[in-house]
């Protein structure tokens, strides 16, 4: 997470003074430069499943909630549970390994998020849980814009991904620098949702290219054959202090087909949210940073036979906003520029996205194997402006010797398609030698425009064009062996080799454009590896140790000619690896009315891609090295069937090892965004009011203090950002025919800055901050049939 709130972008060719320089469109939240006039130095590039216990470091279900839908066997769609006091917590299954295991029992540390707990506790959106997430940072200047890093794994505006993210099988969101896929993690609204599971740690063995510090999974609820129509309908309602008014609507429709054979399930949602930021300017708003989501999804399950079963699922969503969560501020005095949640603009700044994600998941058991055949087509198109007004005006009014120009408006659109591939065969569970093999492949195909345009009283320039057509290709074979030497004793060891093709094309105009279009290619192929080994001390207690690898694929940029050394600049840049070694302990415990998972982690990240500086020339290159170390706690404790305890706590100790002189970064600087410490505690009571089941709860999350940037940074100079504490509240009540719930968030109302970005300071402009959600109170009610 870093320094930088906004999206990466492919860099720019501007002319300046006879000096040729590589610059990212303009962007008050992306590093700027606007040539010598200003004196900056420095040019930034272009740019499975799960019951629904609590996790550990989230509050317990309700006596009255139900637990998530099991996970599908491999000869029938998954059916739901029965209700039931949850008092102990040896039920949580993960399918984190592609196979179905208890998750004391998986060697890593995987968090599972309830789907239903993350409502009862109010939570809509990554903004609401992933912040509250220990060891989880997340960097987003609004809904559908946001950037997810797990154990310290950045270096502020990443290049690419260094989290996954999946939908069920499916991979999500662009590959490279010109879809990106960094800035974009899907903010998937949590409408008939399971659960979501956190993967921490380098998973590259079986998710392949940008899950090296972790994974993000969004599990759905599968059809379900049995019984009647059934679903449920919802509607929440919430005010936040300097904001407006919250609210959601959301049904959910299973419809039975035919039993044991076919079932459709079918939601909707939409969401509006009131914002909290203010602007002024030329267009005063009241939560400008408010956010309109809508969207569905529609699955069909098919088991003609036992042997047999298809899933077809179609997904939508659409997010629309007219500004960003950032806060003008003195970078100085650290005081508010125009007053508190304030910024002032001279250009709208609104944001449009719409994703489509179809796909189908082919399952046969063979008996001796089972096969997937996962397919899926997935569309992303984003289009957003930022305003530049308090760069380019003064720069060019200087240049004309007149004020022509009061405003600056830069435009960025992107629009991905993609389609992956993914046959894997898995052997039978709980055999002396288990395996899985599988093979995939992807095409993606993006297009990004920029434009940056001028305007006076009188007058309006487009000062550049471009254009970055590109395409990735990719194929890779994975696979992993278990051998179990005893009834406690087994070890896994994996392998993927990739290989990938891309391209793409500078397609520049304009004055501050330079000369010439030009094309580039990449290839590279990559290995990630995997080795465990699990010890089951107890029938409920096990230690493992882990050693995994992890990498991101390099890319084509546009190569031009250096002033400076008279050569050209890099045409390409090479993947960066990782590698990471962890131990951990896992046990459940006082008759499984207690559980803990503690781990510590050393992560080698080299090659590190970085936007940096090659004599004038802003590029993405690869160097220096970094190391992560860290402990991570989740224990969760029932005491007696009504009282619920959770608690998580990481400690983060993320440095660069190796001087980057191009970003003024030297060996011993922490890494961006990254906290020492973070934490989370949650405690829950459940009661009856007469015959009704009841709850009320708590959770208390500390995040510590931050960096924004490296610390020598010259063009986006650090911001220190300060730890802060928050309190949630929550209470509901199970009237049968209803569920009553309600919530407050940031009870104290602090003002917990999330991140902040100093790319306009060294211009005269202010640090932009992104604050979490200041003090919120709020209703929900569902209402099941």
């Amino acid at each position: 997470m870093g320094t930088k709130t906004k999206q990466n972008r492919p860099p720019q060719k501007k002319r300046n003074n006879g000096r040729a320089v590589v610059r990212p469109m303009g962007g008050r939240y992306a590093s700027m430069l606007v040539g010598p006039a200003v004196g900056l130095t420095v040019l930034c590039a272009h740019a499975q499943t799960v019951p629904a216990n609590p996790t550990p470091a989230s509050a317990p279900v309700a006596a009255s909630a139900t637990k998530a839908t099991a996970p599908a066997t491999p000869k029938a769609p998954a059916k739901a549970a029965a209700t039931g006091d949850v008092t102990t917590l040896n039920t949580v299954e993960i399918t984190a390994n592609r196979r179905r295991e208890p998750a004391r029992e998986v060697p890593m540390q995987v968090n599972a998020l309830s789907a239903q707990e993350l409502q009862r506790k109010g939570d809509a959106s990554m903004r609401d849980y992933l912040t509250k997430e220990p060891g989880v940072s997340l960097s987003s200047v609004g809904a559908g814009n946001a950037q997810i890093t797990m154990r310290g794994i950045t270096t502020g505006t990443d290049i690419s991904p260094t989290v996954g993210v999946y939908v069920d099988e499916v991979p999500f969101g662009s590959s490279t620098i010109y879809g990106s896929g960094s800035q974009l993690s899907l903010d998937m609204g949590l409408l008939d949702l399971n659960h979501i599971e956190l993967l921490r740690g380098p998973q590259g063995t079986l998710y392949g290219a940008g899950a090296m510090g972790g994974l993000l999974k969004y599990v759905t609820n599968e059809p379900d054959t049995e019984g009647g129509i059934t679903g449920h309908a919802g509607i929440m309602f919430s005010g936040t202090d300097h904001g407006g008014l919250n609210h959601t609507e959301s049904a959910v429709v299973n419809v039975p087909i035919k039993q044991d054979v076919a079932a459709l399930r079918v939601s909707a949602f939409n969401q509006q949210d009131g914002g909290y930021v203010n602007r002024v300017g030329s267009d005063p708003e009241k939560g400008v940073d408010g956010a309109s989501t809508r969207g569905g999804r529609a699955s069909l399950t098919v088991t003609p036979t036992n042997a047999l079963t298809v899933r077809l699922t179609a997904t939508t969503q659409q997010i629309k906003r007219d500004g960003t969560a950032s806060v003008d501020y003195n970078f100085y005095t650290r005081q508010p520029v125009y007053g508190d949640l304030t910024q002032n603009r001279l250009v709208d700044e609104p944001f449009d996205q719409i994703i489509e994600l179809y796909s189908a998941n082919i399952e046969y058991d063979f008996g001796w194997a089972r096969l997937n055949a996962i397919s899926a087509y997935q569309t992303i198109r984003s289009s957003q402006t930022s305003d530049d007004s308090s760069v380019y005006p003064g720069i060019l009014n200087a240049q004309f010797g007149a004020p022509l120009f009061r405003t600056a408006a830069a435009n960025l659109a992107i629009s991905t398609d993609k389609f992956t591939q993914e046959l894997r065969l898995t052997s039978p569970a709980n055999r002396k030698l288990e395996w899985i093999a599988g093979l995939f492949y992807t095409s993606e195909r993006t297009s990004q425009n920029q434009s940056l345009t001028a305007t006076g009283p009188t007058t309006s320039l487009n000062l550049l064009t471009n254009q970055f057509p590109s395409t990735y290709k990719e194929y890779a074979a994975y696979g992993d062996l278990t051998y179990h030497f005893t009834s406690r004793l087994s070890a896994t060891a994996g392998l993927r080799i990739a290989h990938n093709d891309q391209t793409f094309s500078a397609i520049a105009s304009g004055p501050l454009a330079g000369s010439g279009n030009q094309p580039g290619q990449s290839a590279d192929t990559s290995k990630t590896y995997l080795f465990t080994l699990g010890y089951l001390v107890t029938q409920n207690s096990s230690l493992y140790g882990r050693i995994a690898s992890g990498y991101r694929p390099g890319g084509p940029q546009p190569s031009y000619h250096d002033p400076v050394t008279g050569q050209m600049s890099p045409g390409t840049f090479n993947p960066d690896t990782l590698t990471s070694y962890e131990v951990g302990y896992k046990a459940d415990f006082l008759d499984k009315r207690a559980s803990l998972s503690v781990s510590a982690f050393d992560i080698e990240w080299k090659n590190i891609q970085l936007n940096t500086i090659i004599n004038t020339l802003g590029v993405v290159a690869n160097g220096g090295k970094a190391r992560s170390r860290g402990l991570e706690f989740f224990g969760t404790l029932n005491p007696t069937p009504q009282w619920h305890l959770g608690a998580g706590l990481t400690y983060l100790d993320s440095r660069l090892t190796q001087d980057v002189p191009g970003i003024g970064a030297v060996s011993g600087d922490r890494l961006p965004n990254t906290p020492d410490f973070s934490a989370t505690l949650n405690l829950d009571y459940l009661f009856n009011v007469a015959s009704y089941r009841a709850y009320v709860g708590a959770t208390e999350a500390y995040i510590g203090p931050r960096n924004s940037n490296f610390p020598g940074s010259k063009t986006a100079p650090n911001f220190n950002m300060p730890g802060y504490f928050t309190t949630d509240l929550r209470a509901g009540i199970d009237l049968r025919k209803a569920n009553v719930s309600f919530f407050v968030h940031n009870l104290f109302n602090r003002r917990g800055m999330q991140a902040a970005g100093s790319s306009f300071v060294p211009l005269g402009g202010p640090a932009s901050v992104i604050f979490i959600q200041p003090l919120t109170v709020g209703m929900q009610v569902d209402v099941p049939f």
